[in-house]
This record gives C-alpha cells, structure tokens and sequence, in this order.
C-alpha cells in the first residue's frame, strides 16, 4: 500500500465504531492513537541530514522499498516517517507498505532472531532481489533494547526508555544506517 492508504487505514483504526483484533484491546488501541500523534510529529518536525538527502539523491536505478510495518508499533511511529521523507527525494525509489499481520506475510521471510520484529526495510531492485534489508530498529536501540529485556525491565519501563532513546536521537540513526546500506 502506498504511505497515503496507510496513513487512511490507521485514521479509520482511530476513528472506526467497531475496532478490529488488536484494536478492540484498549492498550493497543491507546498506543496506537500515540502513535499517531508521534508519527505525524516526526512527518512535521523531522530533519534529513544533508549528507543523507545527497546520498538518496544519487542512487541512479529503480529501487523498491518494502516496509513491513504496523499501526500498533511504537518504533515504527518514529521510523516510518523518516523512510517515508527519505523515499520521497528520489523518484526512483517505489515506497511499498505492508502490514506485518496481513497477507503477504513477508515478515516471516525476515524475521529477527526467530520473531517477527518491526518495522522491517526492504530494499529490491527492479527484479525483487534483495540490495539490503534494515530493522527492526536502530543499533544503539537495538542494543538498549535487548539490555533492557535481559535485566527484565517492566514493559511499561522499557517503552519509556525506547521512546526518550528515539526523541534523542531525532532520526540521525536510522537516516545513517539506512544511508550505509546504499
């Protein structure tokens, strides 16, 4: 799907009487309206590096980039949007979205570690061949990350961290890496 029917189908999530399985459980459907205000900040509020718009710039031959994503997760509120900006500043490159519980279920091609961990980049040439693949999440978010789960940190603890982690950072990680695989 395109970034706009995304941005569609998480309003109808939102706005929808009858909210579907995950939505119907309040946590899920509170995160989810979270989201939609984080994601919508970074759309409004987020810088591309210089060097990583020249680097975007350059690429000369028709990519498509698969995102494998989900309204409920809470990197992808600051992930996604940042793809999106960079995908946009050149014509060469075809944005895709996916959902992760949706068909294709191009997840289970990609999984971390064994789990179905998002969001996921994509990168294909014209031919559907794999150039790079990125994700779930940034190193150094990785590595707060899977510190955390080891320490056994609350939930509700490790999602404050990842959060402060991400508004630190203000996307610079995830447009450098992305950047280093092209």
């Amino acid at each position: 799907m395109t970034f706009q029917t995304y941005t569609e189908l998480f309003e109808h999530i939102l706005h929808a009487s009858d909210h579907q399985v995950p939505y119907n459980d309040k946590e899920y459907f509170d995160y989810t309206k979270l989201n939609w205000s984080r994601m919508n900040r970074w759309l409004k509020k987020g810088v591309l590096l210089p060097q990583v718009q020249e680097k975007i710039k350059q690429i000369s031959e028709p990519q498509n980039w698969i995102l494998i994503t989900e309204p409920w997760c809470g990197d992808a509120a600051h992930i996604v949007p940042f793809i999106k900006m960079l995908a946009d500043l050149n014509p060469l490159i075809h944005l895709n979205l996916e959902l992760r519980d949706a068909e294709p279920f191009r997840i289970q091609n990609y999984l971390t570690n064994g789990g179905k961990a998002i969001p996921k980049l994509v990168i294909q040439n014209v031919a559907g061949e794999d150039l790079a693949v990125w994700g779930p999440r940034p190193a150094g978010c990785e590595d707060l990350f899977r510190e955390m789960k080891q320490n056994q940190m609350p939930f509700e603890e490790v999602k404050i961290h990842l959060q402060n982690w991400y508004n630190e950072r203000c996307g610079v990680d995830i447009q450098k890496e992305i950047a280093a695989l092209l």
